[in-house]
């Protein structure tokens, strides 16, 4: 947790899924820390509290590390879905397995949420080219037919491509709020009673 962020309200809740063993632990402490560490316990759920400064505002992101199963539809699972206001999906570009449990995933997402889902798609693991066994235009096409933005990293080697992927996310949420904030203009059938309603009070009996 940052110290001074207790009590914050955050800017964005991020949870990060994906089948176990994919990186997605190795990703969030690159992002939050810039190292990395090679061993996690997979089964072991955590949120962090972190912030950061996206496009020179001081943001406040909250992130939940899943555990288990992505697509676990327990009460529990389903809570955290809801609570999110955006997701990472993370597979391995040596794990077949866990791409192609992608989609499960991500029509898990739509089915909780039940409106636009914010995600970003990420492969992990490129380091390992001599096992990759899916490739980088494979998770292009793939990011197309979910509406997901895309990235390849390595949360052994890289940062760079590990924060933009967040902050991508960050920023497709901050819209969202904020077209959701803006005032709903009235339709013309509103204004015109409205006008007409008016100009009857102005004038008065006669």
């Amino acid at each position: 947790m940052t110290s001074g962020t207790r009590g914050k309200h955050p800017d964005s809740r991020f949870a990060v899924l994906g089948k176990p063993g994919v990186g997605k632990s190795a990703l969030v402490v690159r992002f939050l820390t810039k190292r990395f560490i090679w061993e996690y316990d997979s089964s072991q759920e955590r949120t962090y509290r972190h912030q950061t400064v996206i496009d020179e505002e001081q943001v406040l992101l909250e992130i939940l590390d899943t555990a288990g199963p992505a697509k676990d539809d327990s009460i529990h699972r389903e809570g955290l879905i809801r609570w999110a206001d955006g997701f990472i999906v993370v597979y391995a570009v040596n794990d077949r397995d866990s791409f192609d449990e992608v989609k499960d995933i991500k029509q898990y997402l739509d089915q909780v949420k039940r409106t636009n889902v914010h995600c970003v798609l990420v492969g992990n693991k490129t380091d390992l080219l001599h096992e990759r066994k899916v490739t980088s235009s494979e998770g292009r096409q793939l990011a197309i037919e979910l509406s997901c933005a895309f990235f390849e990293t390595s949360a052994s080697d890289c940062i760079c491509e590990i924060s933009e992927a967040f902050q991508d996310l960050h920023r497709d949420i901050k819209r969202r709020k904020q077209m959701e904030g803006k005032p709903r203009r009235r339709s013309s059938a509103q204004q015109v009673r409205q006008a007409f309603s008016k100009m009857f009070k102005i004038q008065g009996p006669t």
